[in-house]
């Protein structure tokens, strides 16, 4: 948008410049929590044909704008205000980051002239010294001539190499500046191949082939780097052509079916410690697997190969013995290509065993999920969901908490890439709310969110944008009555201990304030018929499923985790 003077002709200003360098490189979805400097930004955005979502709180912004990245592959954009506003954002800023999910914050702030000398503006910080440390890479942008400039470094810095999270500050003044329209429009840049094919060494290729003939029990594990790639049908391919059993981490499940013949989802423990040869591909041998050591990988030394665009990645806590670094889709094809038509599989003493393992627990585990106690267990009431997930495996599953998290994990199988969507790799509570809404956005599909009621206290408050927008997102809140347990007591005052609730808490009257549709469910099979009716409404649900208040674990299944006192009291 422009105005017209007789001296200079057709001007535009840094507000359009920023909308237009966006919707220059197809990014036209932004969420936000408005406020000083960026109200009247949010509003020319909606103006200019943008879908700009508010949030209650901009963690929670983050939160979507980062999954939205992951899905899309596109830098999801967070908009907030200054200083406050931006320190909300910067931790999903930073969970991006750690997540390698690409995403922008950008965030109005005070001029340089004032926050370099402390002169004490309206909410001054300087806020890029404190972002850099948290994110990929961080800029700002002075005049408006650099707008477009700003924004495509920005853009290919989250998605480029490994991605992960950039921030953009724009100074108050910024938006204001005026320039020539034509001049301006020169300075817009179309970003060209953001994110290049990264191609492996071929000798890199062949020494990972060379290690997995030599495997007598060789393991796959799939993480969310590979289905961040989107190379589906290759990643399948691979999997299917080595014979090799595959081992997914949670935002990798449904990469392939959590049913196919060759999961060892059921036969974890198994797996890790029995393999001889581990692939692991686009996933990282962090806390989630014990850092590739210790009693769960068993006595037996292991060989490891590792995928991953990010070379530094390599020997990361094990010795790598066949590194192989590029994008994750070239590095599939390439694997695949030198395999050839007459790769060998696995010894059917190792499938066999796996399988074994896999048909014995799954048996074992089939009556739990079945029950229908009053009042639920984690396994009665994930039995009934995982039914559901079943039979509507195009609907997007969102799931955070303790407990809710940790059995919904192994319990609830996936049939589709990119369906399951949870905590990540910091394990951060806080994200289902933003992460639903986000899903919802980005794909059109419908989405159900297993919160834990601890978890679902972090965003709560936006099941009012939920109904705001009418999304279709169903929220299942697993009400036990506290922080893993309701029945915690303080025996040394009054107040309630640290990680009760208040009892009977009813988290569908929530939604019910905001003109969505509440269920109340005390059993898995009420449970079921809640989550089918709100599933085929379309509308914003929320089902309170009351959860026995002793059923559950200190964190979960990560309780060793937590330091133990070694001092006693009398």
């Amino acid at each position: 948008m422009a105005e017209e003077t007789e001296e200079t002709g057709a001007l535009t200003d840094g507000f359009h410049l920023v909308i237009d360098a966006l919707k220059l490189n197809d990014i036209n979805t932004i969420y936000n929590v408005p406020g000083i400097p960026i109200t009247d930004l949010g509003r020319y955005m909606q103006a200019a044909g943008m879908r700009v979502l508010s949030f209650r709180h901009e963690q929670n912004a983050g939160y979507a704008a980062s999954i939205a990245g992951y899905l899309t592959q596109k830098p999801g954009i967070c908009l907030t205000v200054s200083a406050p506003g931006f320190l909300n954002g910067l931790t999903a800023l930073a969970h991006a980051t750690t997540n390698c999910f690409p995403m922008i914050l950008i965030s109005g702030s005070s001029e340089r002239e004032i926050v370099d000398l402390q002169q004490g503006d309206y909410e001054e910080m300087d806020q890029l010294a404190i972002a850099k440390p948290l994110c990929k890479a961080a800029y700002r942008v002075l005049h408006a001539e650099d707008i477009g400039i700003g924004i495509a470094r920005a853009i290919r810095a989250a998605v480029s190499g490994r991605p992960g999270g950039v921030y953009l500050d724009l100074p108050a003044k910024l938006l204001g500046q005026v320039m020539d329209e034509a001049a301006g429009e020169k300075s817009l840049v179309k970003v060209i191949d953001a994110a290049p094919r990264q191609l492996p060494a071929p000798d890199s290729i062949a020494r990972a082939l060379d290690v997995l003939k030599g495997a007598e029990r060789p393991l796959i594990i799939l993480g969310k780097g590979a289905a961040y790639a989107q190379a589906d049908d290759a990643i399948r391919a691979l999997v299917e052509t080595s014979g090799i059993p595959y081992l997914p981490m949670s935002m990798a499940k449904g990469l392939l079916p959590d049913t196919h013949p060759q999961s060892a989802s059921a036969a974890r423990s198994l797996v890790l410690k029995e393999s001889d040869v581990v692939m692991l591909i686009g996933a990282r041998l962090n806390w989630l697997l014990s850092h590739g050591k210790g009693k769960a990988w068993g006595t037996d030394p292991k060989k490891f190969i590792h995928i991953d665009i990010e070379p530094r990645e390599m020997d990361s806590n094990v010795e790598i013995v066949a590194p192989v670094v590029g994008d994750i889709g070239s590095c599939v094809d390439a694997l695949l290509s030198g395999m050839g038509k007459d790769w060998n599989a696995p010894p059917t003493v190792w499938t066999s065993a796996v399988k074994e393992k896999v048909d014995s627990n799954v048996t074992r585990m089939a009556p739990r999920l079945q029950n229908n106690n009053v009042p639920m267990d984690y396994h009665g009431a994930l039995g009934a969901l995982r039914t559901i997930i079943k039979e509507r495996p195009d609907a997007i599953l969102v799931n955070e908490g303790a407990n809710t998290l940790d059995f919904a994990r192994s319990i609830i199988d996936m049939y589709q890439p990119r369906k399951r969507l949870d905590v990540g790799t910091w394990g951060v509570m806080g994200v289902g709310m933003g992460t639903a809404i986000a899903a919802a956005v980005e794909t059109g599909k419908p989405v159900l969110a297993i919160e834990g009621d601890s978890a679902f206290g972090f965003s709560g408050m936006e099941v009012e944008t939920i109904c705001r927008y009418n999304l279709p997102i169903c929220v299942v809140v697993f009400n036990n009555g506290g922080i893993y347990r309701g029945t915690d007591e303080n025996s040394a005052g009054d107040d309630v201990a640290t990680t009760v609730f208040v009892k009977d808490a009813r988290y569908d009257k929530m939604m019910e304030a905001f003109g969505g549709v509440g269920f109340y469910a005390t059993s898995p099979d009420e449970l079921a018929q809640a989550v089918n009716a709100a599933m085929d409404s379309g509308k914003p649900t929320l089902v309170n499923a009351v959860i026995d208040a002793e059923a559950g674990t200190e964190s979960g299944r990560i309780g060793n985790l937590n330091p133990q006192s070694v001092v006693a009291k009398k």
